[in-house]
């Protein structure tokens, strides 16, 4: 089975990264790469359209990047353009994040409740999650979703843990439809 683009140039920035111990450093370009590329979709555009010729592209990259980050981040980022993947470089630097958060045991964890927690709230969930899990620290991401009604969801990569109040009526609703009643 091929490699994604996104795994194939993000893990050779994370073995790069490893291996030169700027781990940090690296992550940091990343967080700016990626800021840059999301408030500036004009960007994207203009360097996935076809009628741009790669020499202008990697022209623009150099003008936007060059001595704002390293060398060699900068030299994947042509990379990626030569082989006309430009349009997979976002998803290359979130790639790279992800392993540098694993590589570190940070977990992502997403909070979905029907009201805003108060900082205590929030500081005891992280707790009880540290205490649950083997990460070592969490990046939290609170949303709120009235129709849960009360209760939380929490995600962490593929595992959830639904507490909601919806989700235990939909479970009881199921329930008695199964249930048959004798007269």
């Amino acid at each position: 089975m091929a490699k994604l683009v996104e795994d194939v140039y993000g893990n050779a920035l994370f073995e790069l990264a490893v291996e030169q111990n700027r781990i940090d450093a690296f992550y940091e370009e990343a967080d700016g790469i990626l800021a840059v590329l999301e408030a500036n979709p004009e960007l994207t555009g203009m360097m996935t359209h076809p009628q741009i010729v790669k020499e202008e592209k990697l022209e623009t990259i150099d003008t936007v990047f060059k001595g704002h980050i390293a060398d060699e981040t900068l030299g994947l980022m042509r990379m990626v353009i030569e082989k006309d993947h430009f349009a997979n470089m976002e998803g290359i630097f979130h790639y790279f994040a992800d392993r540098v958060k694993a590589y570190r045991n940070i977990g992502v964890c997403y909070v979905s409740t029907p009201v805003e927690l108060s900082d205590a709230q929030k500081k005891a969930v992280e707790a009880r999650l540290l205490d649950t899990t083997d990460y070592v620290s969490f990046e939290m991401h609170y949303a709120i979703e009235p129709e849960l009604i009360g209760g939380m969801v929490i995600r962490i990569g593929d595992r959830v843990v639904d507490s909601s109040v919806k989700t235990k009526i939909e479970h009881l609703s199921r329930e008695l439809s199964k249930t048959r009643i004798n007269v």
